[in-house]
């Protein structure tokens, strides 16, 4: 038996990305979509394999929200911008972080209702200089600030409630959110502590309502219950998962997003795998990515 039999997770396409990030399942595409962010690099590559599209973007880029079969609104260090995924051209639609040299965005994912939730950091994750945004039909508002390096935006399927946490803090927080605006309606509760797991960076929440949550550090992505407690754990054979997703024709399977950031040569080579994306070998019902409403 080797190593990678005791694993829970199979190669699913192999790359180098220094920090992948922000997967998204586009079903009308049939593709996964992520970024490289420190590369200024998106991708796009259809559930069943094959050629990967590649795009040079001119500003770092980390989180996409659908808007159609051909176009993405992507949160970068400067804005929001329409992205042509045939293309690989963009479009500005609203200034963030722009004046803001020392930040870039990070997180983010879309509520039920339509709306974008954003998070910012700082570029050397400068504690307490991030915070997540909220953006609908044109609208871009500030919810929560003082956070060093936001993350686990993802949202219950009837829109209900949002999760976020603090990796640096290794916290994760639970706040009720209007299903029809997405807004937050009430103080965000402490839903876990993380401590050995790793600290937690993205998520997605399945149609059964369990948080699936890439552990940087931890070489595992957890799914915990609404209650709190554990569901599932899914070792990795890289030390730094960044984020889940759904994907496949029927969203009933998970890809992640690794880094290799900061990573040194001798750890690159005892993880070559670093960076790329894995398959966890898991069946689940998962929820099909809301389109964004742009205005």
């Amino acid at each position: 038996m080797t190593v990678q039999d005791h694993l829970d997770a199979d190669l699913w396409y192999r790359c180098e990305n220094e920090l992948g990030e922000g997967p998204v399942a586009h079903r009308g595409r049939g593709s996964l979509i992520w970024f490289d962010v420190l590369n200024r690099r998106v991708f796009e590559r259809s559930f069943s394999g094959g050629e990967t599209r590649e795009h040079v973007l001119d500003v770092m880029a980390s989180a996409a929200a659908l808007v159609d079969d051909r176009h993405a609104l992507i949160a970068t260090e400067v804005d929001l911008r329409l992205l042509d995924l045939d293309a690989g051209t963009t479009k500005p639609v609203v200034p963030f972080l722009e004046k803001e040299f020392d930040l870039r965005s990070n997180d983010g994912a879309v509520h039920p209702s339509g709306a974008f939730w954003i998070s910012s950091m700082g570029k050397n994750a400068e504690p307490e200089a991030g915070g997540i945004w909220w953006f609908l039909d044109g609208e871009l508002r500030l919810l929560f600030d003082r956070i060093t390096i936001p993350n686990t935006i993802s949202f219950t399927p009837g829109g209900d409630a949002a999760y976020f946490s603090d990796s640096a803090k290794r916290t994760i927080w639970r706040v009720p959110t209007d299903p029809e605006t997405g807004l937050p309606r009430g103080e965000p509760v402490m839903f876990r502590q993380l401590h050995d797991e790793g600290a937690p960076d993205g998520a997605v929440v399945d149609a059964d309502g369990r948080l699936w949550i890439a552990c940087w550090g931890g070489s595992a992505v957890y799914a915990w219950n609404p209650d709190g407690t554990v569901f599932d754990i899914c070792r990795l054979p890289v030390s730094q998962p960044s984020c889940p997703a759904f994907f496949g024709a029927d969203l009933d399977e998970i890809a992640v997003t690794t880094a290799r950031e900061h990573m040194s040569a001798d750890q690159i080579a005892a993880e070559q795998l670093a960076g790329s994306v894995f398959k966890l070998r898991r069946k689940v019902r998962g929820v099909a990515e809301p389109f964004v409403r742009i205005g």
